[in-house]
């Protein structure tokens, strides 16, 4: 179960960090990570995807951790950087799963990239920011109101809210993580967001964001502008998961990327909220993409 780094080159000369771990003899399924984050996988995910015959690949975005940034990227953009990383690998076929902020990118690449990726999972996504018949910020903790409420003035207001924003991610401690979450932590959410999984929380984002913070604000700016691609377009199996119970992103975007997206599994889940669904759903995410094997 040893993780194994690796930097590959992308057509255009940009560099990307992944992880490998799980079975290295196994299906391979790439994973999104959330905003901001890391290319560092849970070890419960690895675990399962062992258990599984599942090998993972964590990979840094653009701007995050050991990955180049790609000013003014678009959503769909991660299909061409998960082009480079299959060809990396000599990869035919592989499966995607992303959770919050990655949950978008794993859609572009079931959308556009149907003959690489074979089957998809997004868990609490945001949908388009001029997605139609939904109040976006509705339902959705005052910190991230104010987050993408600054994305949405400027650049340079998003800039300066991430940079006050950093330093107390960087230095958090579990208790203090806490407190920064409050206003986004449901009940259930707050009741997982302890021992070891939030000691890997902190790690995934301080490795994310400790050199530079390029790579949330880009972030938060593709989810807001067109993404760059038509959920119609998917034709691929799609599962989406949401929480009822998300202060993150709330279920209504859920329920709209749901109706969007041909054929998809939707499961809108009255128990779950933002941060449970990798606590606790993870290997039912891997079953379901195995289920989905050609």
């Amino acid at each position: 179960m040893d993780s194994q780094d690796q930097t590959i080159m992308t057509g255009n000369g940009r560099e990307i960090q992944i992880r490998q771990a799980g079975d290295p003899d196994g299906i391979h399924v790439l994973v999104y990570h959330g905003t901001p984050g890391s290319r560092l996988l849970g070890q419960n995910w690895i675990e399962d995807a062992v258990s599984k015959g599942i090998q993972l690949i964590g990979y840094d975005r653009p701007g995050y951790g050991g990955s180049s940034p790609n000013s003014d990227r678009s959503v769909a953009d991660a299909a061409d950087d998960l082009a480079a990383i299959a060809k990396a690998l000599d990869l035919d076929r592989l499966a995607v799963w992303g959770h919050s902020g990655g949950g978008p990118h794993a859609l572009a690449c079931a959308a556009l990239q149907p003959e690489l990726v074979f089957a998809a999972v997004s868990m609490a996504s945001p949908a388009p920011y001029e997605a139609e018949g939904i109040a976006w910020f509705d339902g959705m903790g005052e910190s991230n109101i104010e987050e993408f409420g600054a994305a949405l003035k400027s650049r340079e207001a998003l800039e300066a809210f991430v940079e006050a924003d950093a330093p107390g991610m960087l230095s958090a401690d579990p208790d203090m993580l806490l407190e920064g979450l409050r206003s986004l932590l449901s009940p259930v959410d707050a009741e997982v967001l302890t021992g070891d999984f939030v000691v890997n929380l902190i790690n995934n984002i301080r490795e994310g964001i400790l050199q530079r913070r390029d790579g949330w604000i880009d972030d938060d700016i593709a989810f807001i502008k067109p993404w760059g691609f038509d959920l119609s377009e998917i034709q691929i199996p799609v599962m989406l998961m949401h929480g009822v119970q998300d202060r993150f992103v709330s279920a209504s975007h859920g329920k709209w990327l749901a109706k969007q997206i041909p054929g998809v599994d939707s499961r809108i889940l009255p128990d779950d909220g933002h941060i449970t669904l990798v606590v606790n759903r993870v290997p039912e995410v891997h079953s379901w993409l195995l289920s989905n094997m050609p």
